[in-house]
């Protein structure tokens, strides 16, 4: 289609794509075809072959596909920061996690733990877990997701707690958002986007990175729980 630019996209803007494609698609009448998938993924399906004209990735994984060639590196840009969060089903009491203590006794209290394997956030969690000397218990009853969203695991009762980009977790209905892990204990994951270095439609990409980085989406991707 001529008219349409394809986009690979890390999970954590799923819930900002929404409303922003729908604004973008109005606007300029260019349409977005949009495939959501972990960076992880994405990454390897970039080096399976797979084409697009735009990529939205960790900062990590967008300067390694620039490093390969991939991606054009001048077409760059830092879209949002996005820190991992812990949820619980809606209705249920909300954990302390506001200091490391807390947050040990919290997770050691639940009754099983949702995390991803995929995930930025599931390997920061599963460091996190063996830093704070709790791994073992932790995962003897833990929930690890192949990939996809952690918070399902909250409404089909598998699990007491959920842990992903706060982005993520919003994307699921049915469960409360706690908070951030201590920011303290976490590095956020910055999320940047590029344009393909073989785009079919190089403009339609540009215009998209220029939308994307431009000040009016501040608000939604802070609603999608995201720091612009």
């Amino acid at each position: 289609m001529e008219n349409a630019v394809r986009m690979l996209s890390t999970l954590g803007l799923m819930g900002a794509m929404r409303s922003l494609s729908s604004a973008f698609e109005a606007t300029t009448g260019v349409l977005i075809d949009a495939d959501f998938a972990p960076t992880q993924a994405l990454l390897k399906r970039l080096r399976d072959g797979e084409t697009a004209d735009l990529v939205i990735l960790t900062r990590e994984g967008l300067d390694e596909v620039i490093g390969e060639g991939r991606v054009a590196a001048e077409s760059a840009v830092d879209l949002a920061r996005s820190y991992v969060g812990i949820a619980v089903r809606a209705g249920h009491a909300h954990p302390d996690i506001a200091t490391e203590g807390a947050l040990r006794r919290s997770l050691l209290a639940a009754r099983s733990v949702a995390y991803s394997r995929l995930g930025a956030s599931g390997i920061y969690f599963a460091e996190l877990i063996e830093r704070m000397g709790i791994a073992a218990e932790i995962n003897a009853n833990a929930i690890i997701v192949p990939q996809g969203f952690t918070a399902e695991r909250l409404v089909s009762g598998e699990a007491d707690l959920a842990v992903q980009q706060i982005s993520e977790l919003k994307q699921v209905d049915g469960i409360e958002v706690v908070g951030p892990i201590p920011h303290n204990l976490q590095t956020p994951a910055l999320f940047s986007a590029g344009r393909m270095a073989n785009a079919k439609h190089a403009a339609a990409a540009d215009r998209l990175l220029r939308y994307l980085s431009s000040p009016e989406v501040a608000p939604v991707l802070r609603q999608s729980g995201l720091e612009p």
